[in-house]
């Protein structure tokens, strides 16, 4: 009898270690299937994926950003297939797994227009890099539904998108979450047709900014409002009341819902301060402000949000001396003024700064009266005379006229520097139209009052040529003082000029014939000193005189003639 000594036979002639060779799963090159760690070693991590043989997957698969191995014997999951090594075991692949099903999770959601979530990961040329299991690429354009301003700050941050398009040969995705914010807009779009109502108050986002005003996003639906309904005052620009982002309440203007716009108002969240601005500024009263525009002409200032006042340059201050308003006041300066009228339907306050100071001309006439002497500094020099510094906002002004009694002085700037310190006699004053009238030569007596009786007529002189003239030769009897002989009172003989006769720098005698402070003129005659008889004539003439009557010997001489003409 003889024994079997086959062991692993069965009942069907097969042994147990066919059984056990047919039992082992052989996993084909390319596959994805379920692994098991059970070793990890220096360089690789050794996995069971029930093959007859083990398969190796390098230990840089599983080190994490910060560089530490995270794995552990007994950690299950799908690995890919690479190749069968000669010697009988296997290269396999987590992270090529992994892949695999990315991709098919990709083709299978954009099959299904789903979304798929991603952490955005980087700038890169044309937009940002998102990782979503596979490096993709979101356009600048599929951001968002307006350009951000802050890319840096979405680096980091997940988001769902959607996917449209992608290349698996060529490793290549294209994503959008723009997609996906429009269709929650237009949701948002649909509920807001059938809620929105003109006067409703809601708040929005403003999403941009022009000069003729501002958009705001309502959630769902967009809506414009206008410069004009941004404020009850003036506003420049809308810029210097929003930015790009700022949440802000608006009231619904209109609604046309054919053509979905919103016209929109933020003034209207407010009563118009001008309906009650007489009673909150009646004219004269004194309000404080604040300095917010700048013009040639004068300065805004805002008494209160929405209601500005302009204060004319001829309102800033009492000197009538041009200066510009940027020169008293700055933008932003707070300022006390008075209302010197309102006009709540032109929406129009005039204030005024200056009369919150006191009038420096009301005091001048009692501070300087006319005949006082004064002392300032010549603050300028022009044509027609100087102008001295009294005190603050009040210049006085010395006509070239009144510079000097005898001298001729033909530009002040001859005689006189700017800065230089002088007196002066106060000579009239005009508050009305604030002039301050000066003069220098009013500190001396006139000579010319003095000359009326040095020179008395008849009286003979001697001086010396000046001036010689077709009509007449001038001679100076004292400095300032000068006389001339006309030429018909040259000689008993016609004269046809006295040019060529006499000569500038000859002594000349004569004898007085006219003279009057008055006119500052004194007359002379050389042929009055050969006629014999002309004495008892002058003597004559200044009885004459006393009686009021001819005020010049030729007056009397014709008056002579005349009574002979009528005695013949």
């Amino acid at each position: 009898m003889s024994t079997n000594t086959d062991t692993t036979a069965t009942a069907g002639g097969e042994s147990f270690a066919d059984l056990f060779e047919q039992s082992i799963r052989v996993a084909d090159v390319g596959e994805v299937v379920n692994g098991e760690v059970i070793a990890v070693g220096k360089d690789y991590v050794l996995v069971d994926i029930g093959d007859k043989a083990e398969g190796e997957i390098d230990i840089s698969e599983f080190r994490n950003e910060e560089g530490q191995i995270e794995v552990n014997v007994g950690d299950t999951f799908e690995v890919f297939v690479e190749k069968r090594e000669p010697e009988g075991g296997l290269k396999l692949s987590r992270e090529r797994a992994i892949g695999i099903k990315v991709w098919e999770e990709i083709a299978r959601i954009q099959e299904a227009d789903g979304t798929i979530t991603g952490r955005i990961d980087s700038r890169v040329k044309g937009g940002l890099s998102v990782d979503i299991g596979v490096p993709a690429f979101l356009p600048y354009s599929q951001i968002d539904l307006r350009p951000v301003r802050d890319l840096d700050a979405m680096i980091g941050e997940s988001y769902d998108f959607k996917i449209l398009k992608y290349n698996r040969r060529r490793n290549n995705v294209v994503i959008s979450r723009r997609a996906i914010m429009e269709e929650e807009r237009q949701k948002l779009r649909e509920e807001m047709r059938t809620s929105l109502e003109e006067g409703q108050v809601l708040t929005g986002s403003v999403t941009n900014i022009t000069d003729y005003g501002v958009f705001v996003d309502l959630g769902g639906m967009d809506g414009l409002c206008h410069i004009t309904d941004l404020s009850w005052g003036r506003v420049s620009h809308p810029s210097k009341m929003y930015k790009v982002g700022d949440e802000i309440q608006v009231k619904i203007l209109k609604y046309d819902k054919e053509n979905d716009k919103v016209s929109l108002g933020v003034k209207q969240l407010k009563s118009d301060p001008w309906e009650t601005i007489q009673q909150r500024y009646p004219v004269g009263a004194k309000v404080p402000g604040k300095v917010v525009s700048i013009t040639d002409y004068g300065a805004f200032v805002e008494l209160e949000e929405g209601v500005e006042g302009l204060v004319h340059i001829s309102e800033m201050s009492w000197s009538k001396k041009s200066r510009h308003p940027s020169k008293i006041v700055s933008v932003g300066d707070e300022v006390e003024v008075a209302v010197l009228n309102v006009d709540p339907e032109a929406k129009r306050i005039s204030l005024g700064m200056k009369q919150l100071q006191p009038n420096p001309w009301d005091m001048v006439a009692e501070n300087y009266p006319v005949g006082s002497i004064i002392e300032g500094k010549i603050k300028n020099i022009t044509d027609f005379g100087i102008f001295i510094g009294i005190e603050e906002g009040i210049d006085g002004l010395i006509h070239v006229s009144d510079l000097s009694w005898t001298e001729r002085i033909k530009h002040p700037g001859e005689k006189y520097a700017k800065g230089e310190t002088i007196q002066a006699v106060v000579l009239k004053i005009d508050k009305e139209n604030e002039r301050f009238s000066l003069g220098i030569k009013q500190l001396q007596p006139d000579p010319w009052e003095a000359a009326v009786e040095k020179y008395a007529i008849g009286t003979k002189i001697s001086g010396k040529i000046t001036n010689v003239t077709d009509f007449g030769v001038f001679v100076e009897l004292e400095e300032g003082i000068e006389g001339l002989v006309h030429v018909s009172e040259l000689s008993k003989e016609k004269v046809e000029t006295p040019v060529g006769l006499y000569n500038v720098g000859d002594n000349l005698e004569a004898r007085v014939i006219n003279v009057s402070a008055k006119d500052r003129k004194i007359g002379l005659s050389i042929k009055a000193l050969s006629d014999e008889g002309e004495a008892a004539r002058i003597e004559e003439y200044k009885q004459q005189q006393a009686k009021s009557g001819p005020s010049t010997l030729g007056d009397l001489l014709k008056e002579e003639l005349e009574s002979q003409e009528k005695a013949e």
